[in-house]
Formats: C-alpha cells, structure tokens, sequence
C-alpha cells in the first residue's frame, strides 16, 4: 500500500478532533442541535488552520444517518460515501482553476435538482477569492436564496478580495492561527502513534516554524522523520533539515552588531552558510530572536507570548540589557525589509551582507532611528574616553586643530550630560547646545547658498555643517577642488562670511575642514542640519 503523507492521514474526521478552533466548532455543532443550518458559510484564515477539513466535516453532519454530539458518525453510509468523495451530495470545487462564469452557471443549474439521498447538497468552494467578477454575479442570486437543501461553504485566504455583497450573504467564520502549544501537543500525538522518538524541544520547533498552520507542522514533521528514519528526531536534526539556526548563534551575532565588528558578523555568517542552513529561515529567525528581545526590555508581563524555556528566557533577558529599545526597533526594521526581498532573490547571501552591515554602520542611513544611533555611538565613545577626531587635513584649516572632532565630542558631552540617556532627549540637548545665530544660518542654508556666486554655489551645495569649538559653524568639504577653494584662497572664505553676516545681521565664523568622502563624514561628524531640521519639526506639531 502506498504511503499516506502524515497531514492527510491525521486529518480530523469529527469536531472534537479539530485542534485550535473551539470557537467555530462550538458554533456549528450548536446549530446542529438546534437545528438552525444557514444556507451560506464563509470560512477564512490563513493556511492550514482548518477551513477545508471543517466544512467536510460539516458537509457529512449535515447528512450523516446518526449524527452524535461530536458531528458525523462515520459509520453510515452516507458517511463513508462523502469520505471516500463518491458521494454526489458534497461537492468540492477548487476556484482557482475553476474561476470562470461557465463554471459557475454549471453550479447554478445543478442547484434545481434536490439530492438524490441524504438531506442536503452542499457545495465547499476553496480560494473563492479566485472567481471572477462575472463568476461572482452569476453566483449571486443563488448564494441569497438557495433552495432549502442547498448550502454553500466558501473558503478562502483572502477574504479581503471578496466582493462585499458576497460577504453580506453568509455568515463569516474567522479561523484563527493555531497556538504554538496546540500545534506541539497534536505533533506529539501523531509521532506517539507513528512510534518515532522525538525531543519535545524540536517538537515545539517545527510548531513555531509552521507559524499557526497545523497542516504545515504535520509537513515539516513528516520531512524531519524522512530524513532520519529509525533514528531519534532531535532538535539538532530538526535544525539540520530545516536549514535553522541555533539562538545561541543568534546571541553571538547580536554581539557582534552591538560591538560594530563587521569582520565579525560576515564571518558568522559564512559559518552559518558552510554549514548549509537556509539564508532566508535564517532571516526570519533571527528577526523573531530580535522581536523577543523588543518584548522582554518593553515589560515584565510579556512573557507569557514569548515561546521558549527557562534557561533561554533568563539569557534573553540578559542580552536585552545590552541594546537600548529604539535601536532594537532599527535592527527590527532593517530585517524585516530584508525579509521581503531576499525571498526571491538570486544572491541571498549579499543581501544578508549589506544587511548586517547597516546594522553596524547607522551613518549608512539617513532616518531618524538611524541618526539617534549614531548620536548614541558618539555618547559610548565619549563615555569610555575616546574623542572623536576628524579623518580629513586638520593642520593649517582654520588653526584650530580639529576643531569639528571637538564639536562632535562637546556636542556629544552635551548630550550625554554624564551618563546615558534616551536618543531623543540627546537629540535636543545637542539642539540647544548650537548657537541661535550658527542655527539660524543652518534652517536657511539652501538660501544662503542660493545667493552665492559659482563655483562657490557648487562648493557650497555639496558641504556637510557640524558645531566646532566654541560653538562655531564648521563647513567640512570634500578633500580636492572643493576644500582648496576656501583654504587656499582666504578671500574667497571671507565673501562666505560675508554672506552669512547679511544673512544672520551678526558676524559669523566659519571653520572649515576636508574628508575623503561622505562616509568619512558620518563617522567623524554630527550634521547639525538634520538635528535642527528636527527641532524645527517639533516645533510646528
């Protein structure tokens, strides 16, 4: 005999064999007692959770000869007759490849005829969204008032793309994504009847992978004990199989990130690839581990939806000590972007590559959460006694020595006001540290510029503005043409502050400094225009 995949055969025959969805079942079957059997359902939720396996079940209580409290009897004739699918009372109709206005006028008219045993004809149409919108007007009229021993069951994963005068027809059953313990339990039922040895810890594993789908589960199960047939299925194996990644891998890589080692993450990473693990479960993992992290430092009585042992929990909440909350929520974001693209990508491991990268480097982004990230590095550096100092010619610039590097680190001082505090709180700290008359010119920049004569106007567009000593506005340009233009030429420096000086009313100073490029900016330097354009944000809410 053929071997019977292990989600068909632990298929559930009877209400109280369905795992997950009590607030349905308990629905249906009282409407069996009582005898108030409506004429159209709706039965929506994502994979796997029970739709199809429901209505079956449903379709056969319906008709059975000696239906019990728990549905079907599964004895009668008509019973074996709908489960074997030789029954003319139940038909099943797949919408997806069956979606045209022929298919569902053929339906429409075999409706006339009564059925030829049993009491009801029932007609389970799966992925319903699929129908076009001629086949849904031509289903209708039908679908509202059916002959009394007609009843529709509509199932989908998509109930969004139904036409609404679809759903104002029936009675909708919203099935929900199984818990992670109901998923384990009915996998510890199905390996008992089977006789495999199982680690109840890899059991619980594939629950959390199959995310709320007990078909799924049933599938990944029936893949593991495939795989290592006769032998005891253990977590490690689980992890083999399914491409995953240990969470003690996790703790490592988060530490990296948090140290900014990007040799360290892109040589985790191919630890990880040379073992042959699943880039794109990978991924997934990962971002979970990251939204667990999110949960425990937000409070104390979320533990209850975070899935996993003692041990684990107690080390989690060690390493979420390590990372402040917005820069979580960063890491977060970054992954779960990186989630929606590799999936179909031909180069997955570079997409992971940049993504890591990003996670150390927060100067390669421009938002907000970034910007705070990069405040707080600045904040860690100043607070293990390490001044920032800028990468372009300090001797000879302005006389000042570096006068930029200062100003981040004063900036940052400021900011951290002798210990750590929140990004946003830093963030206006180092607002009020600038001079009203260096952020009055910084607001109106793109003016300033715009009365500049070329090739000053050129200069001028591509700098970079960041607070030097004594509160002074420095303008830190692109090492070359750009920066030889006002150091080489003191007149042409001058005219610059002759601009700002009719501009602000006030005479106004001005540094300059040179980098390599841009990068060398954002590692050296805070740029005070976003931090003012922010304040000036907060200002107009």
């Amino acid at each position: 005999m053929s071997y019977t995949a292990l989600y068909r055969k632990f298929r559930p025959d009877t209400f109280q064999a369905v795992k997950g969805q009590d607030h349905i079942v308990t629905t249906l079957k009282n409407q069996l007692k009582a005898n108030r059997i409506g004429h159209a359902y709706l039965f929506t939720g994502t994979r796997g959770t029970g739709k199809t396996t429901v209505a079956k079940i449903f379709a056969r209580a319906v008709n059975c000869e000696n239906p019990g409290s728990e549905g079907p009897c599964g004895e009668c004739r008509i019973c074996r007759a709908i489960a074997a699918g030789a029954s003319m009372n139940v038909i099943e109709i797949d919408a997806a490849s069956n979606n045209g206005v022929d298919n569902i006028r053929e339906i429409v008219e075999e409706v006339s005829y009564s059925p030829a045993e049993g009491k009801y004809k029932v007609y389970i149409i799966d992925e319903v969204h699929m129908l076009s919108t001629g086949a849904f007007n031509a289903l209708l009229k039908t679908l509202e008032e059916p002959p009394s021993y007609v009843i529709f069951i509509l199932a989908t994963t998509e109930v969004h793309k139904l036409p609404i005068t679809i759903l104002s027809r029936c009675q909708r059953y919203d099935f929900r994504r199984i818990s992670i313990d109901t998923i384990a339990d009915r996998l510890q039922e199905v390996t008992a009847a089977e006789g495999v040895q199982v680690e109840e810890k890899a059991l619980r594993y594939i629950a959390k992978t199959a995310d709320g789908s007990m078909r799924d589960s049933l599938s990944l199960l029936d893949q593991c004990v495939a795989f290592h047939l006769g032998s005891e299925l253990t977590y490690d194996k689980v992890l083999d199989v399914l491409g995953a990644v240990d969470t003690e891998v996790f703790s490592r890589l988060l530490r990296h990130v948090l140290d900014r080692n990007v040799p360290g993450c892109v040589e985790l990473l191919e630890e990880i690839v040379t073992v042959g693990r699943e880039l794109t479960q990978f991924v997934t993992d990962f971002t979970w581990y990251l939204r667990n992290l999110m949960l425990v430092q937000a409070s104390d009585k979320l533990e209850d939806v975070i899935d996993m042992s003692t041990d684990n929990l107690k080390r989690l909440k060690e390493e979420a000590q390590l990372a402040d909350m917005d820069r979580i929520i960063r890491y977060i974001r970054i992954f779960s972007e990186l989630s929606g693209q590799i999936r179909y990508s031909a180069q997955k491991r570079i997409l992971v590559e940049i993504a890591l990268i990003k996670l150390c480097r927060p100067q390669m982004e421009t938002g907000q959460d970034a910007v705070l990230d990069r405040l707080r590095q600045v904040e860690e550096q100043i607070e293990n006694g390490v001044i920032v100092q800028p990468s372009g010619s300090g001797d000879g610039n302005t006389g000042n020595g570096g006068a930029a590097g200062s100003g981040a680190a004063e900036g940052g001082r400021t900011a951290g006001n002798g210990g750590r505090k929140s990004g946003e709180a830093a963030l206006r700290e180092l607002a009020r540290a600038i001079p009203e008359d260096v952020k009055g010119i910084v607001a109106r920049w793109p003016a300033v510029v715009g009365t500049a004569e070329n090739p000053m106007r050129i200069y001028m567009k591509s700098a970079k503005l960041t607070l030097g000593a004594d509160g002074r506005l420095v303008m830190v340009l692109e090492d070359g043409m750009a920066s030889d233009y006002f150091l080489l030429h003191p007149e042409n420096r001058a005219e610059l502050e002759r601009l700002l000086a009719d501009f602000s009313g006030k005479q106004i100073q001005v540094d300059i400094q040179s980098v390599k490029g841009r990068q060398d900016f954002e590692e050296s330097y805070i740029d005070i225009s976003k931090i003012v354009q922010m304040e000036i944000e907060e200002e107009e809410e």
